[in-house]
């Protein structure tokens, strides 16, 4: 059985017991990974695409198409961008011995800690404020920019048709790209005081998105695809069910048909928070799974699979938290949660977000080695 075959199946309920790790759903922050290579791990750790070879994680990836969040980080993290061509000039605008005000890559004003690269920055200034900034910045997503799409789409289409492995794609968003150019607490105010504007903004996402999924689909059969919203925060989701059923709902739905209209059946949502009120929604909408489950955020998968059963796809949940302990509280984490995970199908194992620097490369080992033997593997 390949790779392919094997995530689909589990994917399907259709394999029972079985432990597949999906490379692309294994994140860690840069500074993780360089304490890694100062424990003993190859300096090829440093790099997204040796990870899976030295970890044995199975190889999953997604078609590089400018449609969705990108990742201008090291190791796969932020700072994240919309998929903007071309990206905004990145500019220093003032700076101290602690901290430097700048204009990202996406537009954003905002103030960055220069000794504490871990620490969150301040948002000052977004890039969208009104019409008049919307299309002048609409013109970096235009889904028909030639630089879109890698310049070798031919080689890799044919490349992927005898792939082995499974293949995604990025679907975009309703929530979370449109909250990088206006702000959250902005984003949430114009379902109320501007619903004609957010229809418009809407409105050029669900036909940007729809332009590149068909191109992608003339040429290539995909296995899942995703969107990115982080729509959700600690206690709950960041807007109502109301609002999400008049102004998203519609856009999943278009967007959902054309995919399974095309076979593609694993359809997941990326979002931190506790989703708990979104999940019955996104069903309905038409999306099967989600990841990262966040444990702080109240977040649990077996309570979501019994609560759920086959409708939805499961992938995360182990509590990074437990990883930074010892043996027994990973082994502890692990055992309470995979084993019966695994034995309903409909589950992908991985950390409930980035694995984060005060995790030892040996802890890590021991997580993944613990995963194994659940699934009978070493």
């Amino acid at each position: 059985m390949t790779g392919r075959e094997q995530f689909l199946k589990i994917a399907r309920f259709q394999l029972q017991d079985a432990l597949f790790i999906p490379s692309w759903h294994q994140w860690f922050w840069y500074d993780t990974c360089v304490r890694w290579t100062k424990e003993g791990a190859s300096l090829a750790l440093l790099s997204n695409e040796h990870r899976a070879d030295y970890f044995g994680f199975n190889r999953t990836e997604v078609i590089p198409v400018k449609s969705n969040i990108i990742s201008l980080g090291q190791c796969f993290g932020p700072p994240y961008v919309p998929p903007l061509i071309p990206l905004f000039e990145r500019k220093i605008i003032k700076e101290n011995t602690r901290t430097r005000i700048v204009i990202g890559e996406s537009g954003i004003k905002y103030r960055e800690y220069k000794k504490e690269p871990e620490r969150m920055p301040e948002w000052l200034e977004y890039p969208v404020k009104n019409r008049k900034d919307w299309e002048a910045y609409k013109k970096r997503l235009d889904p028909h920019i030639p630089t879109r799409f890698p310049a070798w789409w031919e080689d890799e289409v044919r490349c992927w048709r005898e792939r082995s492995y499974p293949l995604g794609l990025g679907v975009g968003s309703f929530f979370g790209l449109i909250r990088e150019f206006v702000g959250l607490e902005n984003l949430c105010c114009m379902y109320y005081d501007e619903p004609v504007f957010i229809r418009e903004i809407l409105e050029w996402m669900e036909y940007f998105e729809i332009e590149i999924i068909k191109r992608v689909l003339k040429d290539v059969q995909i296995d899942f695809a995703w969107y990115w919203e982080d729509m959700a925060y600690k206690t709950g989701s960041l807007i109502s069910p109301q609002i999400f059923r008049e102004f998203m709902m519609p856009r999943y739905k278009k967007i959902n048909e054309l995919l399974r209209n095309n076979g593609v059946e694993l359809i997941l949502v990326d979002s931190d928070g506790n989703t708990e009120e979104l999940i019955p929604l996104w069903i309905e909408s038409g999306i099967n799974g989600q990841y990262p489950l966040e444990v702080t955020a109240g977040m649990d998968a077996v309570k979501l699979r019994k609560r759920y059963g086959k409708n939805f796809i499961l992938i995360g949940n182990i509590d990074k938290r437990a990883l930074a302990k010892d043996r027994r509280a990973i082994k502890e984490e692990v055992m309470k949660k995979v084993p019966f995970l695994l034995s309903q199908g409909g589950y992908f194992p991985a950390v409930d977000h980035f694995v984060p620097p005060d995790v030892s490369l040996e802890n890590y080992k021991y997580f993944l080695k613990v995963l194994r033997e659940v699934a009978g593997l070493s």
